[in-house]
């Protein structure tokens, strides 16, 4: 009797796994809120129109202006290009130069950089973003509290591009570093979705 206990246990547990995957899947079809499901090993993820999930805030204090709070509700209508990265992480030297002109080639279309810096301190944050002469704008946040609003996200994950559309749905992430020639051509196609 209790082995047969245990084995109702246990198919329960898996139901209830199985199931709960199903409602995030479900969540983001429905365009509720937007819940990151591991991608089984895939580093770049795109979502149709039908099944993004939508971010309703996601802010942080300004790396360049402490005290200022800075986020996506700054930017309505726009596409918005979130980068997680860190002034410690190599990756994410090599792609800020190809972030930077993904805005500079982009913005007028209504396309906003932001960064997320994470695991670092301010001074070589600001340092970095200064010396690379970055003229999008970085969230400070060490401990990586903004990522809690895209939900189950990897908070380990750096470098992480996720793009949003106009609505400020999740439209596609990558779990890896991004070249001008691959990023570019991913957030013009989002850019120019009906809004």
């Amino acid at each position: 009797m209790r082995k047969l206990l245990v084995r109702l246990g246990l198919i329960t547990a898996v139901l209830a796994m199985v199931g709960g995957c199903a409602a995030q899947e479900d969540s983001n079809k429905a365009g509720g809120e937007f819940t990151f499901v591991s991608p089984g090993g895939q580093t770049r993820i795109f979502y149709p129109a039908d099944q993004r999930g939508k971010i309703s805030s996601l802010s942080g204090d300004d790396l360049l202006t402490p005290g200022k709070q800075l986020g996506i509700q700054d930017f309505p209508g726009q596409v918005v290009v979130l980068n997680i990265w860190g002034s410690w992480c190599g990756p994410c030297r090599s792609e800020a130069d190809d972030l930077q002109a993904v805005q500079d080639k982009l913005g007028p279309q209504g396309v906003q950089v932001l960064g997320i810096d994470v695991r670092d301190s301010q001074s070589a944050a600001a340092d970095f973003h200064r010396d690379r002469g970055l003229t999008y704008p970085s969230i400070f946040d060490p401990a990586g509290r903004t990522l809690l609003s895209l939900r189950q996200f990897p908070r380990s994950t750096v470098p992480a591009t996720i793009v949003l559309d106009r609505q400020h749905r999740v439209a596609a992430i990558f779990l890896t570093e991004m070249l001008e020639s691959e990023l570019l051509p991913e957030v013009q196609k989002i850019a120019s979705e009906p809004a």
